[in-house]
């Protein structure tokens, strides 16, 4: 059978789509990943930034914030605006298991008389070797980084939550 230079045309252009359609796809994915990667790179050091801050129950700068705030800020430093409450922070973003946690993730405990309550968050600033560290500001200690695996923290821990 005999086909003209259209009908081949005509026959091979689904398959040039397909090519050009993908190479866009993955390129796309790629860039979108860095973008994520950089935003997650921006919250870390924002939260970072503001180490040694001291706790101070709804304080909102560096002379005394409390965890939220320090999420709050760090997140608003990559335009996500995040409610003011852990509980509230606690609602948004995917469900994401312990052994999942990846940078830039916020970790919730319940530190209070409530082990179900969320009343504390971090954001997740290294994993490495199954060791998750997480910054927050602590009450005794104000704005500092702990390990997951620390007893109290991995008692307390009641789920993590990706944002970016």
């Amino acid at each position: 059978m005999n086909y003209s230079k259209k009908e081949n045309s005509i026959k091979f252009f689904p398959y040039l789509l397909l090519i050009f359609s993908s190479l866009f796809f993955f390129s796309s994915c790629a860039s979108s990943k860095k973008v994520k990667n950089k935003e997650v790179e921006t919250v870390i050091s924002t939260a970072k930034s503001y180490r040694g801050t001291p706790y101070r129950y709804g304080g909102m700068n560096r002379s005394g914030m409390d965890c939220s705030a320090l999420i709050y800020h760090s997140f608003a430093s990559v335009g996500v605006n995040m409610p003011r409450t852990s509980e509230a922070q606690s609602k948004l973003g995917k469900n994401v298991a312990g052994r999942n946690l990846e940078k830039g993730d916020l970790v919730f405990f319940a530190t209070g008389k409530s082990r179900r309550k969320v009343s504390h968050a971090g954001i997740v600033t290294e994993v490495a070797r199954g060791r998750v560290i997480f910054i927050h500001a602590s009450t005794s200690l104000g704005v500092t980084e702990d390990n997951l695996a620390n007893p109290y923290w991995s008692k307390a821990f009641l789920f993590g939550k990706r944002i970016l």
